[in-house]
């Protein structure tokens, strides 16, 4: 099964059909630049992205850490130093309730 919702909508396939068909599914990928949807037994079980597209989800855009980097500035954060950070971590982890 191979289905589609539009242009930019992701691709939905079964994953027998995915199995059977992995090669042009790779080329559909980065030639169309769509998400593939893969279902098994009618239930998504995973999506396949272009390499392009994981890394925009991956890696965070420049303004993002900018962002972060001013809040950062703003709240102190920028200048603890590494051992501090460490334990600020460990008592956070400590802090946790176990489960």
């Amino acid at each position: 099964m191979l289905t589609s919702l539009g242009k930019n909508a992701p691709m939905v396939v079964s994953a027998l059909r995915a199995r059977e068909n992995f090669g042009r599914l790779l080329s559909r990928l980065s030639e169309e630049g769509r998400s593939i949807i893969i279902e098994k037994r009618g239930s998504p079980k995973a999506v396949l992205v272009s390499i392009r597209d994981y890394i925009k989800l991956a890696a965070p855009e420049p303004e993002v850490l900018k962002a972060i980097g001013e809040e950062s500035e703003r709240n102190g954060t920028s200048r603890l130093t590494a051992r501090q950070i460490e334990r600020i971590i460990k008592r956070a982890r400590s802090q946790k309730p176990k489960r």
